[in-house]
């Protein structure tokens, strides 16, 4: 692992910039998501729309929970199994979450990764990133760094380059409260 480069890219988080990285099938495409400017900077660069919400990765909980409402002894049960790990968790919002990482919703799409690469980036930036698919909406998701910069070019400040996790479909997300599989893998 190139520490220095993880340092580059994770200081390039902390002054608002966008940033690829490798993710568990794709490379995801994040900023700090505490950072109104960089998220927004980030939804007009992919062309999605605010009200869809985005995807927060972390390396442990301990990096969601801020955003999050407290969970049952059940729910942090049913989270463990499946964490770190390719699994997607749609789980109740703070009221305090801005709109602009959980759109219209009530509830936030949230993951602890097990990406090893993605994970030390998280734990470098101390904090969870958002992560959403490093490619145009509608377009292929990129799942090697040559394809980032083929498809986003100039309008991320930095890469962070590595092996994507090997998964063939970007991961599965579910309901917390009520189990319901959102996307399928």
């Amino acid at each position: 692992m190139n520490y220095l480069r993880l340092r580059t890219v994770a200081r390039m988080v902390r002054s608002g910039g966008i940033v690829a990285y490798p993710t568990e099938a794709v490379y995801g495409l994040g900023c700090d998501p505490r950072h109104e400017q960089a998220v927004r900077r980030l939804l007009v660069l992919k062309r999605r729309p605010l009200h869809k919400g985005l995807i927060l990765i972390a390396a442990d909980f301990r990096q969601l929970a801020p955003f999050l409402r407290p969970l049952s002894p059940t729910d942090q049960a049913q989270l463990a199994a499946t964490w770190p790990g390719p699994y997607t968790w749609l789980i109740p919002a703070r009221a305090d979450t801005p709109d602009w990482l959980r759109g219209r919703h009530e509830t936030l799409a949230v993951r602890v990764t097990a990406h090893p690469l993605t994970a030390a980036l998280c734990r470098v930036c101390d904090h969870a990133l958002v992560s959403t698919s490093a490619n145009f909406s509608g377009h292929p998701p990129a799942r090697n760094a040559l394809a980032v910069r083929r498809q986003l070019g100039r309008n991320i400040d930095a890469l962070l380059p590595g092996p994507t996790g090997g998964a063939a479909k970007p991961t599965e997300i579910r309901d917390l409260r009520s189990g319901r599989l959102v996307r399928g893998i």
